[in-house]
């Protein structure tokens, strides 16, 4: 009966009368409180619509919102007669619908979750009716549903999830509709959707995020990468795994397009990242693709970060690579500041280089951050470790501004468990002591750093009967070849001694690893000569006595220090000498590395004088030790030479005279034997003199002019005596403690 009402009034072109039967049947009928006369209404509006044609367009608002207030009906036989009726006014009226897309859509979204399974079958072919003319129309207004989209993304209920992931997979599919503007919008809540419980929900949004990634490799230049950024950082951090194998994915994708794009976000990213690389097996895909996104994003900084606006340093090989890089992005004129350089990048991302500024501070707070952190992975301390060295080659003079910061932390660091972790971390200490970044002007080497030790470094007292400056260059470097260390090298020094004095541990697990990877790493003199000049002053004579013994064995057998020990054997230059000379005058707190050190430089006069001194010193077990293990080195192949020159007795008298001397000093024991049966291969001097026609096989060895040996010899004698002065005072200590605690004491030594 309405429909055939409704067409005469059609044909009549009565439209007051058609809005009036419409209203009739809204106000009176679909929205009545009794039940069966909203059914009768949702019918009787169904009805009009059919009658009504392709005029229904210029009615849907009064058609359609009864019907949708029918969805929220308690009675699901009413919501599912809704769903019908507006299936029956959306099929007659078809594109013109989309101008009320959005009520549509959310009543919708509310049916599809529907506990009725009619009311929800019923929704669903609303639903594809719905697509379909989506599909098929260009009219769709994406400006005004995205806000909608970017709300109802966010439910938690799984249907409502399913109905949003579906319907982005159909506009996904439709040409005239770009939604990869819109991405950043949305891309939170697809990672949200990703982590529900359903399979069949992740599946399809995963499959939504794989069709989002394609697109964007096909068309980088529309892609809003800034804005989604911190979006994948968040979500790189997830505990669901699969948003996280997703999320850094998409990261390792963006950085690889975006390129220097993502310098801003750095930090974000490096905190999402860093932890990945000490995953185990069990997460390995998130473990690899985390590490080419580090890789991929330490490659994007270059020398043109470390900026033009500071100060030259002198040396032009800092710069020279940096402002050849930039100044291929300069306009020739340098016409202003505030302009922005464009450019395009190898992808077509068109890139304003003023949004490219590297978030250094950012980047250095979450680095020493993650080098704070106990539980921090080895993995992860590497990459770290890595990080820094990078920088500081990349970015020196921005870098020294946190080197005081980082410096007590790297220095900790060599306490660490994994040798391949401290070897990076000398890496990092070793370039920021000999890169020129950090040298200070008007810093004199070592009395500067001296005086500038607060007092949580080691005590080194100036003393006046040892004028340093005065006998070497105001540089602790003892060659003209040798590369000039900045202020830090001797900071590191200091530091370094002082970290070995507070763990003994340290200094005998892995000092000598420590100190032999450093002579790789600088140079070998410079570290000898500066150590020595430390421990000459240094006021704990026992850690001086070890700290000297352990650079002695390093001296004598490491492969690293063959060129230092050719430096020193002859003595041929007035460098050669000074060395020898500082480090005599450290090596005096170990008895027995002096005489080793005299060894090395054939100072076999100067040798034998003072083992003959050693009757005056306190002979213990760990004093006879050493001997034992000097002995044993004379017969190693660094020797070799030594022991070839006991053929020629008359021109080495004082080497046999100081081998016997030891001799005397040992007890009978394999030391002895070995050394005695080594002496008694010494050649009778009549049977190996020469002829008057026959030259000498071998000069005498010049002594130097520039070493003053008696003073040398005073010297040993003046520290031995300071080491004697304070084991008294410590047996002393011990024997008043003994006095007071007489119980306590004999009960330790029974213990």
């Amino acid at each position: 009966m309405n429909g055939t009402l409704v067409r005469e009034f059609v044909a009549q072109n009565n439209i007051g009368q058609i809005k009036h039967v419409i209203q009739i049947l809204s106000q009176e009928f679909a929205l009545s409180q009794h039940p069966h006369s909203r059914k009768g209404g949702l019918i009787g509006l169904a009805a009009c619509s059919i009658a009504l044609g392709k005029d229904s367009g210029l009615y849907l608002k009064e058609l359609i919102e009864p019907v949708l207030t029918c969805f929220n009906d308690a009675d699901s036989r009413l919501r599912y007669y809704a769903c019908e009726a507006l299936y029956n006014i959306v099929k007659v009226a078809r594109g013109s619908v989309l101008p009320h897309f959005n009520v549509l859509f959310n009543g919708l979204s509310k049916l599809a979750a529907d506990p009725d399974p009619n009311v929800k079958s019923g929704s669903e072919l609303l639903d594809r009716l719905l697509k379909d003319i989506v599909t098929e129309s260009s009219k769709f207004d994406l400006v005004a549903f995205v806000p909608l989209l970017r709300e109802r993304i966010y439910s938690n209920n799984q249907y409502a999830r399913q109905f949003i992931i579906s319907w982005i997979l159909v506009l996904e599919c439709v040409p005239d509709i770009n939604l990869l503007d819109y991405l950043p919008e949305i891309l939170d809540g697809l990672f949200q959707i990703l982590g529900d419980n359903s399979r069949e929900i992740r599946k399809m949004c995963e499959t939504v995020l794989v069709e989002f990634l394609k697109e964007i490799k096909k068309n980088p230049s529309s892609v809003k990468f800034a804005e989604m950024a911190n979006i994948l950082v968040i979500h790189c951090q997830a505990s669901d795994d699969l948003i996280q194998l997703t999320a850094m994915t998409w990261m390792r994708e963006f950085i690889q397009l975006a390129g220097r794009v993502m310098l801003p976000y750095s930090s974000g990213i490096l905190t999402a990242v860093l932890p990945c690389l000490s995953y185990d097996d069990r997460k390995k895909s998130i473990k690899e693709v985390a590490n080419v996104c580090n890789q991929t994003l330490m490659k994007l900084i270059m020398p043109e970060d470390d900026g033009d606006n500071i100060r030259q340093i002198t040396l032009q090989q800092l710069d020279g690579a940096a402002d050849e890089s930039f100044s291929s992005h300069k306009n020739s004129s340098d016409q202003s500041n505030t302009s922005q350089d464009l450019s395009t990048s190898n992808t077509g991302v068109t890139i304003d280089r003023s949004q490219e500024a590297l978030d250094l501070d950012g980047i250095v707070l979450v680095l020493d951050r993650h080098l704070h952190d106990t539980v921090t992975g080895m993995m992860t301390r590497i990459a770290v470790l890595k990080w820094l060295y990078h920088l500081y080659i990349k970015t020196p003079r921005k870098m020294f501004r946190h080197t005081d910061s980082l410096f007590p932390m790297l220095l900790k660091t060599l306490s660490d468990e994994s040798d391949e972790v401290i070897l990076k971390d000398l890496e990092v200490l070793a370039e920021i002591a000999s890169s020129p970044a950090g040298q200070t002007e008007g810093q004199d080497s070592y009395e500067s750093i001296s005086t500038q030790s607060n007092q949580s470094e080691l005590h080194i007292p100036v003393s006046a009967s040892t004028p340093l400056s005065s006998s070497r260059p105001r540089t602790l470097e003892c060659s003209p070849l040798t590369p000039t260390m900045n202020s830090y090298f001797f900071k590191f020094m200091i530091n370094l001694l002082k970290q070995f004095n507070s763990e003994k541990k340290l200094l005998e697990m892995r000092g000598a690893f420590i100190i032999r990877q450093l002579c790789l790493l600088l140079n070998a003199e410079n570290i000898f000569h500066s150590m020595a000049e430390i421990l000459h002053r240094e006021e704990d004579l026992k850690f001086a006595s070890t700290m000297v013994q352990t650079l002695n064995s390093i001296l004598l057998t490491s492969t690293e220090l063959f060129q230092l020990r050719n430096q020193l054997k002859d003595l041929r230059t007035t460098e050669s000498c000074n060395l020898f000379c500082g480090l005599y005058r450290s090596w005096c707190h170990n008895p027995v590395a002096t005489v080793s050190l005299c060894f090395l430089t054939q100072n076999y006069k100067h040798a034998y004088e003072l083992i003959q001194k050693f009757g005056d010193l306190e002979v213990t077990i760990d004093f006879l030790t050493e001997v034992d293990k000097l002995v044993q080195l004379i017969e190693c192949p660094i020797f070799t030479y030594l022991r070839l020159q006991l053929l020629d007795v008359e021109n080495n008298p004082y080497l046999i005279k100081a081998l016997y001397g030891l001799l005397m000093l040992l007890p009978q024991s394999k030391a002895f034997q070995l050394l005695s049966h080594r002496l008694q291969c010494v050649p009778n001097p009549e049977l190996m003199r020469t002829t008057p026609s026959e030259k000498p096989t071998t000069p005498n060895k010049q002594v130097p002019s520039e070493i003053d040996y008696s003073e040398l010899l005073q010297h040993f004698e003046k520290v031995q005596n300071k080491h004697l002065e304070i084991r008294h005072q410590r047996t002393g200590r011990n024997d008043q403690l003994e006095r007071k605690h007489p119980r306590d004491t004999e009960t330790a030594y029974c213990v």
